[in-house]
């Protein structure tokens, strides 16, 4: 499986043995080999120091680019013929219990350099040019069980570096492997450790973890093994005490099902369709889209329980902590708008809407329509299959309504009939407040009617104006 490496590899390795110098592949690509899945990271290790290593990829590179930006921990890398590569020298670290940063020392013998790695499935090497497969830890052997363990004790392990944690429930969605007991008992045992580790490094565990194929599974071990508590309270606080006539779904497990059913819906990947999964902004939705429950649960006469406003609370909520987990603007308030509303088609149900209703929808929406298409139907759970049809059939309406209003009328960018330059001419005023407020004015109409068309945008436009003058 190894030989189908690119020739530019077996080059590299055969000049670091002829240097004297040993190197092997390490890691994920080797676990992802073994997996049969490909991988874009090249990743070697190396018992050359850093400037021996420099030198070399000078040579391979033909004089090329390579970057040193972690030389201060033994790595550095280079590309030739479009083939990059990172190679770090043999490494032994030690940490300090209140850090995750390392101390690193160089270290003299690979199995030495794979000991310090996170699990036993990414502690095997192949060496270069020989490709000896070298597996101290019996990763191989883990593989085939899909099995996560640490190749020294956990509590070692996650201890040193917490961050370990957020990555073995990141592999369990990743991967489907299942992490072994004890190394699971370590996790719930430190699970506080995570809150050494800085946000950013958690948030980009967490997307890899949402876009795995399993994304359910690691949710539910973060939940369980106590780390969600720390890096995202929001999910087992949904885990609310059912009242005892049942009047209201387990949210806990009614979210990882919205959001088994939002990946459902997904287009296929490299399809090019709205949707392409994975989708970062869709997954997310699904998953925040109910935290507003347990802030707005409310107990009402006949056992009645309620949530009311717990979209708009939720969307609150959702901001708060994406931009705690420090998510790019962008994506949160994207998030965040989906929350808000994901309960807005109920009111379709309940009555058939105008066509100004339906506008509205579709401008709420803005680009994120064919998301909040999603979402709406991944939040149908019930096991009620006379309730589930009702709604399905509704909400195949209403898109069958957003068509039909798209065919005649741009209803995904709509625009007043008079833009601000024409308001002002029509009213002979300069620029200011009163043309915004002309402006909101027949965009209200556009909502409500549909195309004016400029004739009559230029009366009603007049009309407003004038009783505006006399009040």
């Amino acid at each position: 499986m190894f030989q189908a490496l690119p020739e530019e590899i077996h080059v590299l390795g055969r000049m670091f043995e002829a240097a004297g110098h040993e190197l092997a592949l390490v890691g994920g690509p080797v676990r992802d080999a073994v997996l049969g899945r490909s991988s874009a990271d090249l990743d070697f290790t190396t018992s050359a120091r850093p400037e021996q290593t420099e030198a070399i990829l000078r040579d391979w590179t033909s004089g090329g680019a390579i970057w040193d930006m972690g030389r201060d921990f033994g790595t550095l890398g280079g590309v030739r013929d479009g083939v990059k590569v990172e190679i770090t020298t043999y490494r032994t670290e030690s940490y300090d219990p209140t850090s995750r940063k390392p101390q690193v020392e160089y270290g003299d013998t690979l199995e030495g350099d794979l000991s310090r790695r996170d699990f036993t499935v990414n502690a095997m090497a192949v060496r270069l040019p020989s490709l000896e497969l070298i597996d101290p830890f019996d990763g191989l052997a883990d593989i085939a069980r899909t099995l996560l363990r640490t190749p020294v004790g956990p509590q070692q392990s996650f201890t040193d570096d917490p961050l370990r944690m957020m990555r073995a429930v990141r592999f369990v969605a990743q991967l489907g492997f299942r992490i072994e007991d004890s190394t699971a008992d370590a996790i719930e045992e430190l699970a506080e450790r995570i809150t050494i580790v800085s946000a950013e490094r958690v948030r980009e565990e967490l997307v890899k973890l949402m876009l795995g194929a399993h994304p359910r599974g690691g949710l539910e071990l973060l939940t369980e093994l106590g780390l969600a508590a720390h890096v995202l309270p929001e999910l087992p606080a949904l885990q609310l005490e059912r009242d005892e006539h049942h009047h209201h779904k387990d949210v806990y497990e009614h979210t990882l099902t919205v959001l088994d059913q939002a990946i459902d819906l997904e287009s296929p990947a490299g399809s090019g369709g709205p949707c392409e999964g994975p989708d970062l902004v869709l997954r997310l939705a699904a998953l925040m889209h109910d935290i507003g429950k347990p802030a707005t649960r409310r107990f009402e006469a006949g056992g009645v329980v309620t949530f009311r406003f717990h979209e708009t609370v939720g969307a609150k909520m959702t901001t708060k902590r994406m931009k705690a987990l420090t998510f790019d603007k962008d994506t949160t308030k994207k998030v965040a708008r989906l929350v808000e509303l994901h309960l807005r088609f109920h009111g379709y149900v309940d009555s058939p809407w105008t066509d100004s209703a339906v506008r509205r929808y579709v401008t709420d929406a803005g680009g994120l329509l064919e998301h909040l298409h999603r979402l709406t139907r991944a939040d149908v759970t019930t096991r009620n299959r006379r309730k589930a049809r009702t709604l399905a059939r509704a909400y195949d309406e209403l898109e069958t309504r957003i068509a039909a209003l798209a065919e005649q009328e741009e209803i995904g960018r709509i625009r007043p009939d008079l833009d601000g330059n024409r308001i002002m001419e029509v009213l002979d005023m300069p620029p200011g407040r009163a043309v915004g407020e002309a402006y909101k004015h027949l965009l209200e109409l556009r909502m409500e009617h549909g195309p004016l068309g400029e004739e009559r945008a230029v009366e009603e436009l007049r009309a407003w104006w004038a009783a505006r003058q006399d009040g």
